[in-house]
């Protein structure tokens, strides 16, 4: 996750890495102050997996930061046992969709009132394979389907941000997904690739020859971050770089406003979004 407190053209403004792993989170920002020579690159902690760090972090970032200009939701859990967060949830669904959920929530008046900002959260193809379950979200009735779960998750990440760019109109703050790309990272450590000697040793050199370095995976959430042309657009998803429409499932309004509902229940924000809530999809 990443949060930017000013967006200049020279891309120096202050910049917070908020991680679970607070060793590396700081290994990075130091890499990146030594090669930008931006000293105001910072490391916080954030657990996603854990709604009471989630609150934490944003109650700091309230009282000590200016402004929020750019929210960048980036974290992610691919195919991972079935695992559950602090909370209970579903691990994929908890902190893929719903710690940002809660997160870009507490943090939505700051964004409101530093002007025109962005929020960026970071989907996957996958999503086009996704398929909402509100009544067994937490694969507690049926045998657990790792990659199912998370295509679960990367739907309802696009889904939330058509919804909240719907409850965003009449303010400068805009809200878009994306795909990245597929990026050489360890975020696919639980998969078959990983795990399968064969995998591994025949279809890895083929794999690896499709795959983008961290750097340039992470220049398209870049581009919807700063790019002049994007300003006012919201409520897209993008391939990399290319505006493009989502899944069918990923384009139901009333499955998104529903989607919003249930996870402020699930996350505990009930009673502040029914006063923030806009008027149902299709009401007049």
């Amino acid at each position: 996750m990443g949060l930017w407190g000013d967006r200049r053209v020279n891309l120096r403004g202050r910049v917070i890495l908020a991680c679970r792993d607070l060793d590396k989170c700081e290994a990075a920002a130091k890499e990146i102050r030594g090669d930008t020579l931006n000293h105001h690159v910072d490391a916080r902690l954030l657990d996603l997996a854990s709604l009471k760090s989630i609150r934490a972090f944003a109650k700091k970032i309230m009282e000590e930061e200016e402004r929020v200009d750019i929210l960048i939701n980036n974290a992610a859990v691919m195919r991972c046992p079935h695992w559950t967060t602090e909370d209970g949830f579903e691990m994929q669904m908890g902190v893929n969709h719903l710690g940002h959920f809660l997160l870009t929530n507490l943090l939505l008046e700051k964004l409101k009132a530093s002007g025109a900002s962005r929020v960026i959260n970071v989907s996957s193809l996958a999503h086009i394979a996704g398929h909402l379950d509100f009544e067994d979200p937490n694969w507690e009735q049926r045998p657990y389907e790792a990659k199912a779960a998370y295509c679960q998750s990367k739907l309802a990440v696009v889904l939330f941000t058509r919804e909240l760019s719907r409850r965003l109109e009449g303010t400068t703050v805009t809200a878009n997904s994306l795909h990245p790309g597929v990026a050489s990272t360890e975020l696919g450590r639980h998969t078959s690739m990983h795990r399968s000697a064969f995998s591994s040793t025949v279809l890895g050199p083929f794999f690896w020859l499709l795959i983008k370095t961290p750097k340039l995976a992470a220049q398209p959430s870049v581009y919807l971050a700063v790019a002049p042309e994007l300003s006012g657009v919201s409520g897209k998803y993008f391939n990399i770089f290319r505006e493009k429409d989502p899944a069918p499932q990923a384009q139901d309004d009333v499955t998104a406003q529903k989607l919003w509902a249930w996870s402020a229940q699930l996350v505990g924000l009930e009673e502040a979004e029914a006063l923030k809530a806009g008027p149902p999809v299709g009401s007049s």
